[in-house]
């Protein structure tokens, strides 16, 4: 259920994101209940119109055919100055361009027809309208914090639910012609369903707004009274084309020969134009079962309806996980165990038959106390240390045990490793605090943008966490200069994501998007990375590598390394981490999809199942770490000691087919046409895979080296 408040715990986030100029002013939308009185005025806002068919939005209110703002004070609308509302940072990032329209619109007070405007547009201004029309956009109208919605029915017409916005015109095929004709929706029907406000505002005849519904139609232009209404709102016959030429009405011919007159009436005058009026009705409407608490349950019935798909994604996702683990269980205590079992045997043997060398040097000399190689001479004798690797069976002496004296060796690009790995923690950081808080409900759909505004508090905050693995990692593969290695993990994924955002710009800005981020606001986050994240990943830098220090390894690695033998094609790095890569990405494919559908194909960004997705995502951690310990082993079992970099790759490599499904999904299910779109698809996908690959790569990484720890010293991970 999708409740309509905030928790207790969301006023701290408050306090830090109204800092930041994050919230908006003076109010919290979703923290407080807000009630009407009879005959109190509601403001509507204005937002934004996006498609399904591009990834381009703009905003309504700089669309040059539309009824523009007046910029007068607006009753109801409190602090608000004229037209203009402050935005929070997650609301601009996400391309909302809020506006507080001339829709007038008191609690409880029908209105059959009003009058807006009349809007003048020349030849451009309807080229423009009749590509929104032509590429699908949808409108996103705003009431009470609640977005403008069209009213549907379940398929058994059991249930109602609501798709977020309300189209702006439509198409239609001239049947004379074949050619397209396209009519602008310039009337709206309003439904404001209300209930009775909970507690002392309901006693006093207050109402709370618990749905807002538009409907939209298309009128001519012609046959309107003074005022600029039609003479019967509801027996409207023609609607209003998008053309040049005089709206002809002729009562004796056909629509298509109506059509057929009117293009024979364009003038072609360059300055000609077009006259658009624009009307609406309001009416309001009592919802007894509805109450404001749960008033959002309707934008969600789909998936709601989705369920046990979800449960099949859980059950799918387990039986994945659950056979990985049985893996990883034989690994850890038959394999290894019967190694080491093995191994002891073979050395107590050759030392009663007095098989002994004194020159050489065992394996296990190099080995501190507490490992498991040591174990193997806890129960032999002083001399037991003078065994040699030739005194030993040859077979008991193979695989993951050869390489003790160079697995802990410090790997090629450890520098570079090191803040990879740092970024990484960061990542998961803040996506463990997001599914935190939005499966508490401090993150919910009323909350607009605060995913995105607190996603990047979160981000910017964990820039310490970020700072400390960087730093002791670094100065454990040997590193020095920890401060350039400060500076390169708190640049390296804030670089590269600012670097990808601002090449989009400059081609969204050029196309007049609500998609561009303002300048301003690419100074601010530019501010927050100098200014906070940076100390704190200084900060985080210089705890890590002065006071916690390196990390401690069970074994010295030896002055001359191992000669690694040719590896089998499913034990090299390409092959090994895509064939990794396909596990995690099998957890997570039905999930996939819905999150997709919301974001790419609804475009409303109303996903709110968290549960299930945090039930998946804790069954991807699982089943990544699990998949990164069996690729490593396989890996020391051929003697390869370079598993660093490599249990990073098995970690992050399902990124790869998420992007591959990207792929896929922008093919063959939805329907974007134009380079700039398919730019900001693919862009917009790279850059979330990044994420997704840094994350579990990390996660790979950090595993690994707890159980080469572990196997080669019973040394616990600090």
């Amino acid at each position: 259920m999708a409740a309509d408040y905030r928790s207790p715990r969301a006023s701290c986030w408050a306090v830090v994101l109204f800092c930041f100029q994050l919230a908006q002013a003076f109010y919290i939308p979703g923290w407080s209940i807000k009630s009407y009185r009879d005959g109190e005025v509601i403001p509507l806002f204005v937002n934004k119109v996006y498609s399904d068919n591009t990834q381009l939005q703009y905003a309504y209110s700089e669309l040059p055919f539309v009824c523009q703002p007046s910029h007068r004070k607006h009753a109801g609308t409190g602090l608000i100055s004229g037209s203009n509302i402050a935005l929070n940072l997650g609301e601009v990032l996400r391309g909302d361009r809020i506006m507080v329209s001339d829709y007038e619109l008191e609690m409880g007070k029908d209105q059959e027809a009003r009058y807006l405007c009349s809007r003048e547009v020349d030849r451009a201004g309807l080229r423009r309208a009749i590509e929104v029309v032509k590429d699908g956009y949808v409108a996103e109208w705003i009431v009470d914090n609640l977005p403008g919605a069209t009213s549907f029915v379940t398929v058994d017409k059991s249930r109602k639910y609501y798709a977020s916005g309300f189209k702006m015109g439509y198409e239609e095929t001239s049947l004379s012609t074949g050619q397209p004709r396209y009519f602008l929706n310039n009337h709206v029907t309003l439904v404001i369903r209300w209930h009775k406000a909970p507690g002392k505002d309901g006693q006093q005849g207050k109402k709370v707004i618990v749905g807002f519904e538009v409907y939209a139609k298309s009128i001519e232009a012609e046959n309107r009274d003074a005022s600029g209404l039609p003479p019967d709102m509801r027996n409207t016959r023609n609607g209003l084309e998008l053309t040049m030429a005089r709206n002809v009405t002729n009562t004796t011919l056909s629509r298509d020969e109506s059509s057929d007159m009117i293009e024979s009436l364009d003038n072609g005058a360059e300055d000609a134009t077009i006259t658009i009026p624009y009307t609406y009705s309001v009416y309001f409407r009592e919802e007894e079962k509805i109450e404001w608490g749960s008033r959002w349950d309707l934008y969600f019935v789909n998936q709601e309806e989705s369920s046990k798909i979800h449960w099949f994604a859980i059950v799918n996702s387990a039986v994945i996980s659950g056979l990985l683990t049985a893996v990883v269980a034989v690994i850890f205590a038959r394999t290894i165990r019967g190694d080491l079992k093995n191994y002891k045997d073979a050395g107590m043997e050759e030392l009663r038959l007095g098989k002994r060398s004194k020159g050489a040097r065992s394996p296990r000399r190099s080995g501190e106390k507490g490992g498991l190689l040591d174990q193997v001479d806890g129960e032999a004798t002083a001399g037991a240390d003078d065994v040699s690797d030739d005194d030993l069976p040859a077979e008991d002496i193979t695989g993951w045990k050869l390489v003790h004296a160079d697995v802990f060796r410090t790997p090629p690009y450890g520098h570079l490793l090191a803040p990879v790995v740092g970024s990484g923690m960061q990542l998961v950081f803040m996506a463990l605090g997001l599914l935190l808080l939005s499966c508490l409900g401090v993150l919910n759909p009323s909350f607009r943008g605060g995913f995105i505004s607190v996603g990047v508090a979160l981000f910017v905050l964990a820039g310490a966490f970020s700072g400390y693995f960087s730093a002791r990692i670094y100065r454990t593969f040997g590193g020095a200069q920890w401060q350039h290695n400060a500076v390169v993990t708190a640049t390296l994924f804030p670089g590269l994501l600012f670097a990808t955002v601002f090449l989009l710009n400059l081609f969204v800005w050029a196309q007049a998007s609500s998609t561009a981020i303002p300048l301003g606001t690419l100074f601010g986050l530019g501010a927050l990375w100098l200014f906070i994240q940076l100390p704190l990943v200084y900060a985080g830098s210089w705890y890590g590598f002065l006071k916690a220090g390196a990390y401690s390894h069970p074994i010295k690695a030896a002055a001359i390394p191992r000669q690694i033998p040719p590896q089998p094609w499913y034990a090299r790095p390409v092959q090994a981490a895509l064939l990794a890569g396909l596990v995690p990405f099998a957890v997570v494919f039905i999930e996939l999809l819905f999150v997709f559908q919301s974001l790419w194909s609804d475009k409303s960004g109303y996903y709110y199942v968290f549960g299930f997705l945090a039930i998946v995502s804790t069954i991807l951690l699982v089943s990544v770490m699990e998949v990164t310990i069996i690729g490593v082993y396989i890996q020391l079992c051929n003697e390869n000691y370079n598993w660093h970099i490599q249990s990073f790759l098995l970690g992050g490599s399902s990124s790869l087919w998420i992007f591959a499904y990207c792929i896929y999904y922008y093919t063959r299910v939805l329907h974007i046409s134009g380079f700039g779109s398919g730019l900001l698809f693919f862009a917009y996908c790279g850059l979330a895979c990044a994420v997704f690959g840094l994350g579990t790569g990390t996660v790979g990484f950090l595993t690994a080296y707890g159980f080469v720890r572990r196997i080669y010293g019973g040394v616990k991970v600090d």
